[in-house]
């Protein structure tokens, strides 16, 4: 068997959690600089059929056997849930300040917002764009929240240095892609 079809088993395997480099790697018995070629080759080879709904996805070190986003549709209809496509404006203003100032604690956001975030960090745990990361070492042990992997792969982004510079905004004007982009959140 190839190493690229053991590849494919092992990443189908490993789900939305997928694997390391370094587990990879040391299940496949071959070195770091041969595990990337194959892994280009069988990205390649997905991203090439036409016929298969099947891609290779690289967050951070973590690489993933997801689905093309031209099954999207599909795989929505699959999933369908029972909520409200686009985020709140309240859960959108949430998620940007985890992103940007993670690990946070709920009631160092409310500080931010100036209003109670418990129910918006609630819809993104559930959407699985944040989780809880640990417990801050202060009294009452509050809980720690940061983005999660889903969130940079349903963005777009390798890693969380990605993620657009703060100074890159005005106060008054945000790009209208990155509203559209936070909005957009049929497939989530």
């Amino acid at each position: 068997m190839s190493k690229e079809a053991q590849l494919e088993a092992i990443l189908y395997l490993a789900g939305d959690e997928g694997i390391t480099e370094d587990q990879l790697s040391q299940l496949l018995d071959i070195p770091a600089l041969q595990l990337h070629e194959i892994i280009k080759k069988t990205k390649d080879k997905l991203e090439d059929d036409h016929d298969c709904g099947l891609s290779i996805l690289r967050v951070n070190d973590v690489i993933k056997l997801v689905t093309k986003n031209s099954c999207s549709d599909i795989v929505g209809r699959y999933f369908q849930k029972d909520l409200n496509k686009n985020l709140s404006q309240s859960a959108l203003e949430v998620l940007s300040i985890v992103a940007y100032r993670q690990p946070i604690t709920r009631i160092e956001i409310d500080d931010i917002r100036g209003v109670n975030s418990a129910g918006a960090i609630q819809t993104l745990i559930w959407r699985g764009l944040v989780e809880i990361s640990g417990k801050k070492e202060v009294a009452g042990h509050p809980n720690l929240y940061v983005t999660t992997e889903y969130f940079l792969q349903y963005f777009g982004y390798q890693s969380l240095d990605d993620l657009p510079l703060i100074e890159s905004f005005s106060d008054s004007v945000i790009d209208s892609q990155q509203v559209e982009l936070f909005n957009n959140s049929d497939d989530i």
